[in-house]
């Protein structure tokens, strides 16, 4: 099925995905496998990875054909990955990598196309320190609770996530997040002064107004991300904050409606707005761009 790259943001949102639980505690979701030596994996990997082995002769073998089938992402990094690869697909020559290889192995066997890891271990674990380790092996119920980082949406910038994750004084510690928007009616999270928290209470309801708010959360968002990174947020995090988060992306990053929304599915997946806030984002793209660009009817959202 071919080989691409992806970024460090993309595996980082694949590691944390959930349902009601991790994703990675489903045996067919993520092959996450690094290509470096023993001692450079036994001092640290990514969270959950498996090492690449080798036979006798020195060739790399295939994990069971079987899972590979299965499958739906498989990624392989090593040190820094995507060297060979990308001289190779400008047509100059290059030794080839160690993830290369490996990958070009695997691609006959799955149904997906093999990622490669841009910029390999070393890009990833000096963006994300906090998903690196030492522990080889996981058993099922400690992937079912391993606890999910909110979903990067621009990254170092921007994340999308939940009350519970906006209340994990670890996480914001983690992803620097000094600034919120609570989308919600709960008390706010605060994890920091007024100056860095922004509250819109509006209700997960088809008559709720989030139009009118869009503005405010825009220009509080610019406002803080030059100096911090901001997490929106709203109950479970699917629905009223992905709406903002794709009113963010269409009002300053001049996404249209249609690229903001598959964006969104692109680092979380889940995200589910409600036909009223559907209707509101379409509203929100005719105010930006003088007219509706994306077609909402149903059943495209």
């Amino acid at each position: 099925m071919g080989i691409e790259l992806c970024e460090p943001s993309y595996l980082y949102n694949l590691l944390n995905q959930y349902r009601r639980v991790s994703r990675l505690a489903e045996p067919n979701y993520l092959c996450l496998l690094d290509a470096r030596s023993q001692r450079e994996y036994e001092e640290s990997h990514v969270v959950t990875a498996r090492r690449i082995l080798q036979g006798p002769t020195g060739e790399y073998l295939v994990p069971a054909s079987e899972e590979l089938r299965c499958v739906r992402y498989c990624v392989v990094y090593d040190c820094e990955t995507c060297c060979a690869y990308e001289e190779e697909e400008k047509g100059k020559a290059a030794e080839e990598g160690a993830a290369l290889q490996h990958a070009q192995a695997l691609e006959r066997f799955t149904r997906h196309p093999v990622l490669l890891l841009r910029g390999g271990y070393q890009q990833f674990s000096a963006s994300y320190p906090f998903l690196r380790t030492q522990k080889v092996l996981w058993m099922p119920q400690e992937l079912a609770s391993f606890q999910p980082y909110p979903a990067e949406i621009l990254p170092g910038k921007l994340y999308l996530g939940n009350f519970k994750q906006a209340c994990d004084q670890q996480i914001l510690k983690d992803l620097k997040i000094q600034a919120q928007v609570s989308i919600s009616e709960q008390p706010a999270a605060l994890c920091a002064g007024g100056d860095r928290h922004l509250q819109v209470a509006v209700p997960d309801s088809l008559e709720a107004d989030l139009l009118s708010s869009f503005a405010t959360i825009c220009h509080f968002i610019d406002a803080q991300l030059p100096h911090r990174a901001v997490l929106l947020f709203s109950s479970l995090g699917l629905s009223r904050s992905s709406t903002a988060a794709m009113a963010y992306l269409m009002h300053s990053c001049h996404f249209s409606l249609k690229r903001a929304w598959n964006h969104l599915l692109k680092c979380k997946p889940s995200v589910r707005p409600s036909r009223g806030f559907v209707e509101q984002l379409s509203a929100w793209e005719s105010q930006i761009y003088g007219s509706r660009i994306t077609d909402v009817s149903e059943p495209n959202y």
